[in-house]
């Protein structure tokens, strides 16, 4: 019973990258992701994406397909063509939920693909599901 009354920890704690040109967007799903225990950086161009990735190595890409000068199915190819990032999950966030933008999400490489606003429990599960990085 004393278990019970323990907080809630995610299982493994993830190394998440969020990228989202909205950054009230981006700074609210990195608290609450922050909140279950898990650490999380934030970018806010496809080119600060790139670099905070290739300095942080995450676990897991959160990554919005509207970004202004490059989109996130274009950001998700070369996250994918880079040896560090090959791994990663690659999670889309978008306002669009068809089946051709999850199919476009597919090709470029995503893992998952959400819809805003995002599903918390879903994405938890998700998190929770994700591959244990090598050398955890």
């Amino acid at each position: 019973a004393a278990a019970a009354a323990a907080p809630v920890r995610p299982v493994t704690k993830r190394n998440i990258l969020i990228v989202d040109d909205n950054i009230d967007a981006a700074e609210s799903l990195a608290m609450i992701l922050r909140l279950a225990g898990h650490q999380v950086v934030t970018a806010h161009t496809a080119a600060s994406a790139l670099q905070t990735a290739a300095q942080i190595r995450p676990d897991v890409i959160v990554l919005d397909i509207g970004l202004p000068e490059v989109n996130g199915y274009e950001l998700a190819r070369k996250m994918r063509g880079q040896p560090d990032l090959a791994g990663a999950v690659l999670i889309a966030l978008s306002g669009y939920g068809r089946d051709e933008d999850r199919q476009h999400g597919v090709e470029a490489g995503f893992d998952h693909h959400f819809t805003k606003p995002v599903d918390y429990q879903a994405l938890n599960a998700v998190l929770e599901a994700a591959p244990t990085p090598a050398g955890s």
